[in-house]
């Protein structure tokens, strides 16, 4: 597995996750039970800049991929596949 296809999968697992938690009230419940509901009112901004940070990884590695298959052949080095 390559740095790119494994950046991908952490960057589309941690974008599943953090919607989960904004969209469902995973961590309301959890924080809730644990004693630590006092946190609750800075969820939506910890978990909004983890998913477009996590929306930039993917964006990033799909962008390192795409560009790593437009390379030039090694029979013609300055024509592209």
């Amino acid at each position: 597995m390559d740095q790119n296809t494994r950046l991908i999968g952490i960057g589309l697992g941690g974008s599943a996750i953090a919607v989960l938690c904004c969209f469902t009230p995973v961590l309301v419940v959890l924080l809730g039970s644990v004693g630590a509901a006092a946190w609750i009112g800075y969820l939506d901004y910890m978990l909004l800049a983890a998913l477009v940070i996590l929306i930039g990884i993917t964006a990033y590695a799909w962008y390192r991929r795409r560009r790593g298959q437009a390379c030039c052949t090694p029979d013609n080095p300055g024509e592209r596949e």
